[in-house]
């Protein structure tokens, strides 16, 4: 995936899939919304022939959800990131979680442009259901993550052509 075609998917709102750690060190997974704040200050990733620009995923959260309270003792996470059509792809963060608590710092900027991107999708005619659902959040003990990758895979399916053994696969 290029860095041009990276950047558009992390606009779009893809639902994300977080991988968090049990105390056993089995892992938990569940849905989660995120954003993907870029940062040209940040170093850059390298993921196959592509190299992309630096930046942090944010995640939002209840301090009484199983994922965040793991995050909480152990911040390694991975975060997959899929799509269909018509941008087929996907794309996977390894990082460690910085746990951010409102007491500390203001998490509401953050998880108001979590609500637009999920609930208003750039569409004026969903700006009530943004205000009601922000609404409900600060009522929520909320907190905010951000984690800095890295480890970023990202594959364009729409130009996959596959590793050497799926095309000798293909040609069987």
């Amino acid at each position: 995936m290029t860095a041009e075609v990276l950047a558009e998917f992390l606009e779009q709102p893809h639902n994300g899939v977080i991988a968090t750690l049990r105390a056993d060190g089995r892992p938990y997974t569940v849905p989660i919304w995120w954003l993907w704040e870029p940062d040209p200050t940040e170093s850059e990733f390298v993921a196959g022939r592509h190299a992309y620009p630096g930046g942090s995923l944010w995640f939002t959260g209840t301090t009484t959800r199983v994922w965040c309270r793991q995050l909480l003792v152990d911040g390694r996470a991975s975060l997959c990131i899929e799509s269909g059509p018509p941008m087929i792809g996907h794309v996977g963060f390894d990082g460690r979680c910085e746990a951010l608590l409102s007491s500390s710092f203001d998490i509401w900027p953050v998880n108001r442009l979590l609500v637009e991107k999920y609930v208003g999708q750039n569409n004026p005619a969903n700006s009530v259901a943004v205000e009601k659902f922000f609404a409900n959040m600060l009522t929520e003990p909320r907190m905010l993550f951000r984690m800095r990758p890295q480890v970023v895979r990202a594959i364009d399916m729409r130009v996959y052509r596959g590793k050497r053994a799926d095309q000798e696969h293909s040609a069987s």
